[in-house]
C-alpha cells in the first residue's frame, strides 16, 4: 500500500509538471492558435500532432536512458541548439514579414507551389519544434526523474499518460481556436498576432543560440 501510494504521488507530480509545461504559452501553442484561426481545424490538428510526435520522440529517448548519453556529448547538443535557434529565427523573420503585410497571413505556414496548404510539411514543421529544442530533452528527463521510484525504474504509465495530456492540450487549442468566433477575432488581430509570433520565435531562437548547453 505504501509503495502504491508513493508511486501515485510520483505520477501526479510528473503529470502535473508535464501539463503545466505543455499548456503554458510558447512558440508551439501560439503557432497552433494562429493556424487554427486562419486555416481551420484540420491544419491545426495536423500541426498539433507533429508537435506531439516530436515530444514523444524525446519521451522515448528519456525513457530508454539515451538522453543521459546524449548529454555526455556536448557537440551533439551544440549542433542541435544552433540548428533549432536558426530555425526559430527564420520563423520569426517569416512571421514578422507577414505582420507588416496586410495581404499576408500566417506566413510561417508551409504551402506548395500553387499556394495550397501542405499538411505533410505542416506536420513535419510541428515535429521540428520539439526535435530541434535541446530543452525538450531536459524537460523529459525531469519528468522521468519525478516519476522514478527508489530503484530508478519508471512506471509504464508515464509516457502514455503524458501523451494523453499532450494530445488534450495541443489538440484542445486546435479545436478551440478553430471556432467561428475565434476566427472572427483572429481576423481583427491577425497582424498583432503575427507580430507576437515573431517576437516569441525570435526570443526563443536567440535564447537557444546564446544559452549554455
Amino acid at each position: 500500500m505504501i509503495v502504491s501510494t508513493a508511486l501515485c504521488a510520483h505520477l501526479v507530480v510528473a503529470f502535473t509538471a508535464y501539463f503545466v509545461n505543455a499548456a503554458s504559452p510558447g512558440p508551439s501553442n501560439l503557432a497552433i492558435l494562429s493556424i487554427a484561426a486562419h486555416h481551420g481545424r484540420r491544419p491545426a490538428l495536423t500541426f498539433a500532432l507533429g508537435v506531439m510526435s516530436g515530444s514523444l520522440f524525446w519521451a522515448t529517448v528519456a525513457m530508454l536512458g539515451i538522453s543521459a548519453t546524449l548529454l555526455a556529448y556536448a557537440q551533439f547538443l551544440v549542433a542541435l541548439k544552433l540548428f533549432g535557434g536558426a530555425y526559430l529565427l527564420w520563423l520569426a523573420f517569416k512571421s514578422g514579414r507577414a505582420a507588416l503585410r496586410p495581404s499576408k497571413a500566417a506566413a510561417f505556414v508551409p504551402t506548395d507551389a500553387n499556394g495550397v496548404l501542405s499538411l505533410k510539411r505542416l506536420y513535419v514543421r510541428g515535429a521540428l519544434f520539439h526535435l530541434t529544442n535541446p530543452k525538450a530533452v531536459l524537460g523529459w528527463m525531469s519528468v522521468v526523474a519525478l516519476s522514478s521510484g527508489p530503484d530508478g525504474s519508471m512506471p509504464v504509465a508515464v509516457v502514455p499518460g503524458c501523451a494523453g495530456l499532450g494530445l488534450m492540450v495541443f489538440c484542445g487549442y486546435a479545436m478551440l481556436f478553430s471556432t467561428q468566433t475565434a476566427r472572427r477575432v483572429y481576423l481583427g488581430i491577425r497582424r498583432w498576432l503575427d507580430g507576437c509570433l515573431a517576437v516569441v520565435f525570435g526570443a526563443a531562437g536567440w535564447q537557444l543560440l546564446t544559452s549554455r548547453v
